[in-house]
């Protein structure tokens, strides 16, 4: 891909060898889009290791790799009731943990940490209700909303009618996966009124 070549300090194989196989126009299954969703923000770590962990694994049937966690035996463990934490652990040990980063790069603000509902006031709940006004410029079907920091019946309507339109679960309230993708919605229409 020639990043080296332009100034990045990393190189992407787009090799299963080395790092994730991306397939322009490939298929994927929706449950697989929402896991990844949930999970985007996830890392592994190890108490006192600061370096990134690297898992590797085989697909368990045409290569298997001793010692490596493989795609068919964690399915065979995640059928027989395995949480992710559980599997990782098989191959990996007891001491290998599952963190969630508290702020994410590239959006313009982090999830706070708690639900945003009824009753939640803020900056926070300032900055969703801004976003969704920017959002239904480009998707109508969202109400707009007044951006005064009170989360009331208005703004769960608008977001309950952004989860519709946006596959998620349509609770009215702004959860880690709803507050993302408001943000992943919010940057991708600001850029593209920026263009035009």
């Amino acid at each position: 891909m020639g990043y080296r070549n332009r100034g990045y300090d990393f190189t992407i194989t787009s090799s299963t060898a080395f790092d994730h196989k991306w397939i322009p126009e490939r298929n994927y299954f929706d449950t697989i889009s929402l896991i990844v969703d949930e999970l985007f923000a996830n890392y592994l770590s190890r108490p006192n290791v600061r370096q990134p962990i690297l898992t590797q694994y085989c697909d368990g049937q045409r290569v298997t790799c001793p010692n490596w966690m493989q795609q068919w035996g964690s399915m065979s463990l995640g059928e027989q009731g395995y949480s992710a934490i559980e599997i990782l652990r098989y191959y990996y040990g007891d001491n290998m943990y599952i963190n969630t980063a508290p702020e994410v790069s590239g959006v313009p603000s982090s999830w706070p940490g708690y639900i945003l509902e009824n009753g939640s006031s803020g900056d926070k709940v300032r900055q969703i209700q801004e976003q969704l006004n920017v959002i239904a410029g480009a998707y109508p079907s969202i109400p707009r909303i007044q951006a005064d920091g009170l989360y009331g019946p208005a703004t769960a309507e608008a977001v309950r009618v952004f989860q519709s339109v946006f596959g998620l679960p349509q609770t009215g309230t702004v959860d880690y996966r709803t507050w993302y993708k408001i943000s992943e919605i919010y940057v991708g229409v600001s850029r593209i009124a920026e263009l035009t």
